[in-house]
């Protein structure tokens, strides 16, 4: 335990032998002398551990009290409060478990407790990224591991975790593949084989190589995620592992395993009762029974998804699965109610547009999703025959995604695009769509990610 400086030691002594009306020499004895005791409240000296046990024994304060002026029990009140806080954000809204974890951050702060502090950090950060301020969940996740600095580099991996995801959510895929591969390395170099981190790790990098293309990347960790997975006691933790392995099972048509492992994983959200986590079981589920043609039962899951989302005010992905329920309701023949879900979540592009909504996705903010949501509206668009409109919103989601990288999706958008200029007579420009497209499809992965990271032993 860190002790404050000895002048400061000094006068918390001075001040406690004053308010019990003891002398210099009651309070050192018998093992020290009252000129030693002197010395001490004077700050001349930094008193040894045993100094300070026998002091506090005399002063009727606890050891950490006298060390370091924190109040006896603070560290674990704290830490039984950030929990509490954690409980709210599982089960409320984001910004009312940010005001707990804010309140809990300044105190800990006051009394320079480090720990509290970070785990404070990386709440806000996740209420942040709830809320979709991913700005503002980059900053809570850096001031984390900056504060962490000097602890052990498994210690900073759910800081780490969450600067990646932000950087996911906000649409730089590249950038998060790197956090991810180069902690992953570091930790492999330095012999740090510590199972929950390594899993967080794995699991999260999953996301960001499906959405680039890298499949055999996204397999490979997904397999390590499962290896590591009995060495891991956090249910939280298994439960995102099996939603992460879902979307590896999902590409390679294993549909029912796909749905048997988010089925495991919702069980354990539902025991932690940990409702945003729950929703995003709800809401994959959704996209196994879209993807296995089952469009009743996925348009089901992904407004059972939705309606927890929108309860607890996450705005973001409420906005990302409205996407995924558009693309149900309009391959379902709801052309109209899927252009009325959509129409709002995106930032103003045209005159048309403007006064349409808030603009819940964008170039910063769900940038793969508004992709997505630009690439339904102009297939609806083209189904109406407008084909002007349908060209505008297929543009729109070509310079949002390939911002992002996000490989497969561009390689479709550039197939849609192609056959839609080839219909309307510009053949030349199609041909360069469908080039664009083929290019994006070369050895996906390979072109924007470096060396896999070293596999640690398992």
């Amino acid at each position: 335990m860190p002790h404050d400086d000895p002048a400061a030691i000094g006068r918390r002594v001075l001040r406690l032998r004053g308010e019990r009306g003891l002398t210099q020499r009651q309070v050192a004895e018998p093992a020290y002398t009252p000129a030693y005791v002197s010395t001490l409240e004077s700050g001349r000296v930094r008193p040894s551990e045993a100094a300070l046990r026998h002091l506090a024994t005399r002063l009727g304060v606890s050891y950490e009290e006298l060390a370091t002026g924190r109040p006896a029990h603070l560290a674990a009140g704290l830490r039984l409060r950030l929990t509490d806080a954690r409980r709210a954000l599982a089960t409320g809204a984001p910004e009312d478990a940010a005001a707990l974890f804010q309140a809990l951050h300044e105190e800990a702060a006051e009394h320079s407790l480090t720990e509290e502090r970070a785990e404070a950090l990386l709440g806000l950060g996740d209420c942040l990224l709830e809320s979709g301020e991913l700005s503002g969940a980059r900053d809570r996740f850096a001031a984390a591991e900056r504060l962490l600095a000097d602890r052990p580099l498994p210690r900073r991996v759910p800081a780490i975790r969450g600067r990646a995801t932000a950087h996911l959510l906000t649409g730089e895929l590249r950038y998060a593949c790197y956090l991810l591969e180069s902690t992953l390395d570091e930790l492999t170099t330095a012999g740090l084989h510590d199972p929950e981190a390594l899993l967080l790790l794995y699991t999260a990098s999953i996301a960001p190589y499906m959405d680039m293309g890298a499949h055999a990347r996204a397999a490979h960790a997904a397999e390590l995620a499962l290896a590591l997975a009995p060495r891991v006691e956090d249910p939280a933790l298994v439960a995102g592992m099996h939603r992460g392995v879902a979307r590896t099972l999902i590409a390679e048509g294993r549909i029912a395993e796909a749905d048997a492992s988010l089925a495991k994983a919702q069980e354990l959200y539902r025991q932690l009762h940990i409702r945003t986590e729950l929703a995003h079981c709800h809401w994959m589920r959704g996209y196994v029974h879209a993807q296995d043609g089952d469009l009743e039962h996925a348009e089901s899951e992904l407004r059972t998804a939705r309606a927890i989302l929108a309860s607890k005010r996450a705005a973001l992905f409420t906005g990302q699965v409205e996407v995924e329920l558009a693309d149900v309701l309009r391959r379902r023949g709801k052309a109209e109610e899927a252009e009325a879900l959509l129409r709002p979540l995106l930032t103003p592009d045209t005159p048309e547009d403007e006064g349409a909504g808030t603009g819940t996705l964008g170039a910063g903010r769900g940038a793969v999703h508004a992709g997505g949501a630009h690439r339904l509206l102009g297939l609806i668009a083209e189904d109406r025959g407008d084909t002007e409109r349908a060209e505008e919103h297929y543009c729109a989601a070509l310079s949002l995604l390939e911002r992002s990288s996000a490989v497969g999706d561009l390689a479709d958008l550039c197939r849609l695009l192609g056959d839609l200029l080839r219909r309307t007579g510009r053949v030349e420009a199609a041909m360069d769509a469908y080039r664009t497209g083929l290019g994006h499809r070369a050895a996906p992965g390979t072109t924007t990610l470096g060396p896999a990271p070293a596999t640690p032993p398992m």
